[in-house]
């Protein structure tokens, strides 16, 4: 078993007054702290479930369009025109990070999509969410307060277990109560079992509530 180390999250959240949702993981796993943004694993299905429930493939890396492909689900078109051509990944499979951090959180925007984690910091071994120990966590009222947030998501079990032992409590003292978590399956390569178009329809909740949001 990998030993516990202690991590912070490192980097801040996603949002705008405009924002209508919160999509909330447990911790950045060792690729997203290294990028320094959120759902950074190349194998990741996250982002490929947003461009398809949002019809928008600003957010897709070219092994993602691919991925997509063979899945079987449809990859939509880039309606980012400023989208960066240097996104592309490599011949090494390697991205321009900084260009994709910034492509993702426009699109993240654009779609009224507030990204986050449960935790500021914790005790955690790799990206296991079961080891998780010494959790403290993020201050999610100073995004939903000042925003339009009507619901929260968590990507996972973790994230949702998380959220309503740690964050819950707070929001109701805050004022901000009645925001339950919705939990989503995990889109980690972890959950393999769990195919893309599977995904793709339980994500499809994102889009609806951002759409039926006045």
């Amino acid at each position: 078993m990998r030993r516990l180390e202690h991590v912070e999250h490192g980097f801040g959240p996603v949002w705008d007054a405009e924002s209508r949702v919160l999509v909330l993981g447990s911790m950045p796993s060792p690729m997203s702290r290294a990028m320094r943004f959120y759902y950074g694993h190349p194998l990741n299905r996250f982002w490929p479930c947003m461009a398809a429930v949002f019809d928008d493939g600003s957010c897709l890396t070219a092994r993602q369009r691919d991925l997509m492909a063979r899945a079987g689900v449809p990859v939509p078109p880039a309606r980012d025109d400023a989208m960066p051509a240097d996104v592309e990944e490599t011949g090494a499979g390697e991205t321009d990070g900084d260009a994709l951090v910034e492509v993702r959180r426009r699109f993240a925007l654009r779609h009224h999509v507030a990204l986050w984690d449960v935790l500021a910091s914790c005790d955690i071994a790799g990206a296991s969410d079961t080891s998780i120990r010494n959790a403290v966590p993020n201050d999610l009222a100073s995004v939903i307060g000042p925003s339009r947030i009507a619901r929260v998501f968590a990507t996972g079990a973790k994230a949702a277990q998380l959220y309503r032992r740690l964050c819950r409590p707070a929001l109701d003292a805050a004022g901000l109560g009645g925001l339950d978590v919705v939990q989503l399956p995990s889109t980690s390569p972890a959950n393999a079992a769990m195919r893309l178009p599977a995904l793709v329809g339980a994500y499809r909740a994102v889009a609806d509530t951002v759409a039926g949001v006045a």
